[in-house]
């Protein structure tokens, strides 16, 4: 006798027509945990009902049967979990996010803009450093200010700031400068040492492209900024 729903198995020992149904692979995004379990079911009833009596199904496949159904099920409950785990990392992200705007904020960049005798700016040491130097250039290349650090510089982020005095002790007008920093380790200079660039945050965007803040200089995302101030 043939029976209707072909009893065709894997090497497991298990139908090839049930691990088609049960595949995770085989699912799609909309499907949800509870449509999965109907298919299953009906699969198996059907198969129970169209088993050849002369072949029938033993406990040993139906037990291995609804073992599969189980896995399939709790992959299907982690992702949903995992997706709802991730739509509240992004509102918290988001939140997060907003709390910044009208901060000021130090990214990588070597632009420095002297306002009212005042200007703000930072370095960013990758490693320990034994000595720096940064240098202030106004828009003509001259070094008009100059720091150095000779006792040594813990890795990590320092903000600075600079009242516009020369080296001739007078004041320099506002405007654009740069900043230039070099930092050496023994005999060799560091490169992973970088000026930083001081702005504020404008406002908020969200898109295809991920959270961004959106700041005077252009776009930057949120593990751009080195420090808030």
């Amino acid at each position: 006798m043939t029976s209707a729903v072909s009893n065709t198995t894997s090497s497991g020992g298990v139908p090839a027509s049930l691990l088609n149904a049960v595949n995770p692979k085989a699912t799609t995004s909309t499907d949800s945990v509870q449509a999965d379990t109907d298919k299953f079911m009906t699969l198996l009833i059907t198969q129970l009902k169209n088993q050849d009596p002369l072949n029938p199904l033993d406990n040993a496949q139906v037990t291995s049967q609804l073992a599969q159904l189980n896995t399939v099920t709790g992959i299907n409950k982690l992702n949903e979990s995992m997706k709802a785990l991730q739509g509240n990392y992004q509102l918290s992200s988001q939140l997060q996010a907003t709390s910044l705007i009208d901060h000021g904020v130090l990214i990588e960049g070597s632009d420095l803009t002297l306002k009212d005798g005042k200007s703000i700016f930072g370095v960013e040491f990758g490693s320990a450093a034994d000595a720096a130097r940064i240098d202030i250039v106004n828009s003509s290349g001259k070094v008009v200010h100059s720091l150095a650090m000779s006792s040594g510089v813990d890795a990590g982020v320092i903000p600075l700031t600079w009242d516009g005095t020369l080296e001739d002790g007078t004041k320099a007008p506002d405007g654009k400068y740069s900043v230039k920093l070099t930092a050496v380790s023994g005999d060799q200079t560091l490169k992973d040492a970088k000026p930083l660039t001081f702005t504020t945050v404008s406002s908020v965007s969200t898109g295809a492209g991920g959270l961004k803040l959106n700041l005077p200089i252009g776009q930057v995302t949120m593990d751009q900024i080195k420090q808030v101030l």
